[in-house]
């Protein structure tokens, strides 16, 4: 390498925004420091990366198991090992300092290709319990870095090379911190609800019935964010709109982290990424785990903040209008465990985060400072 050249990473993530924010947010820390970065994803992914601060977006083939018959299975093992394939060929051209990898199979390709190819690697568990495609992984990587601590105890060799570093997050969570302001006797309440790609429906089908459930005095109180499925709109305005409640109802916010700031209480998913933000934000929040899912992730994030103070649990099958309504009207009766909930939230906070999985990626690298 040239003296002028900058080291390169190569990040390899891809999915869903779980994925990709924490990822964006080591990549801002890495050009920080001076490093080059590149995208390696999937052609889904690809579509919503436009924003990635990466010097060049590399999609490589890379699927999910969607079932067990021999086609799924062939499917699967086609895309995977033609994107294994090209990612070699990308290992040779680039010669990466390191590669980085965040879950999810778009990351399996170009973290073993790296392997082959005697690259260091690097991959980031972001959820309380380790996901299939790091799970995969972990044994063949230089080292892992996890959102939460102590996740690989009870098993040292996968341990041995763990490093808690914190669920890094977007810049514009950063830059949305700010201190919780205590519901006052009678003021306005401000609830945000939002469920992610996977998680909207039932906020949809729940929230409002919920809200229509609580005392004429309290839902006089009440002015909502949320957000809904295109084909949901309708209904759900309609809803606040014959209840009189003050409600702002949109199918996505850009700016997420800022109406997470201005709000007194979160409904939402438990998805890493939601998690880390409420966290270094801190802010209370009603937390409802996608269900169904084969490594139950979303429960065991909602499990780590609820067991610290910082959030209310509720499964799903215990996600019906009358128990949130319930609830709700339950904590606003008692604002200082609001507030209790907001500290408690924001003492699990990683803020450095990105700092510090960058720092990581360094070492690992052998990247002179």
């Amino acid at each position: 390498m040239a003296a002028s050249q900058k080291p390169l990473v190569l990040i390899a993530a891809g999915g869903t925004g779980g994925h990709l924010f924490p990822a964006e947010a080591l990549a801002t820390a890495l050009k920080r420091r001076g490093i080059e970065v590149d995208l390696a994803t999937d052609a889904r992914a690809a579509r919503y990366a436009s924003h990635f601060p990466a010097r060049e977006l590399h999609v490589l083939p890379a699927d999910t198991m969607r079932g067990r018959s021999p086609l799924a299975l062939a499917r699967t093992g086609l895309a995977l090992g033609s994107g294994i394939l090209k990612g070699y060929r990308l290992m040779k051209t680039l010669k990466p300092a390191a590669v980085v990898g965040f879950g999810g199979y778009p990351t399996v390709p170009p973290l073993l290709a790296a392997t082959f190819a005697g690259r260091p690697t690097l991959l980031h568990e972001a959820n309380a319990v380790m996901g299939r495609a790091n799970t995969l992984l972990a044994s063949r990587v230089t080292a892992i870095a996890t959102g939460y601590p102590d996740i690989l105890k009870d098993r040292p060799a996968l341990a041995a090379k763990a490093h808690h570093t914190g669920n890094p997050v977007r810049p514009a969570v950063i830059a949305a911190v700010a201190p919780y302001v205590s519901l006052k006797p009678g003021e306005r309440l401000a609830l945000l609800v939002f469920g992610g790609s996977q998680g909207a429906r039932i906020m949809s089908e729940v929230v409002p019935s919920a809200i229509e459930r609580l005392s004429p005095e309290l839902r006089a109180r009440l002015s909502v964010v949320q957000q809904a499925r295109t084909e949901d709109l309708d209904a759900v305005r309609a809803t606040y709109d014959r209840l009189g409640v003050a409600a702002e109802v949109a199918p996505f916010f850009d700016d997420l982290p800022a109406r997470m700031a201005s709000a007194h209480l979160v409904v939402a998913r438990s998805g890493a990424s939601t998690v880390a933000e409420l966290c270094v934000i801190g802010r209370p929040s009603v937390l409802v785990p996608l269900p169904g899912a084969i490594d139950q992730d979303q429960l065991a994030n909602a499990l780590a903040l609820a067991s610290a103070g910082g959030a209310v649990l509720m499964p799903q099958s215990e996600f019906t209008p009358q128990s949130l309504a319930d609830r709700i009207t339950s904590i606003v009766a008692n604002p200082a465990e609001l507030t209790a909930m907001a500290d408690a939230a924001h003492r699990m906070g990683r803020a450095d985060a990105a700092e510090q999985l960058a720092e990581l990626v360094v070492r690992t690298a052998g990247i002179d400072g």
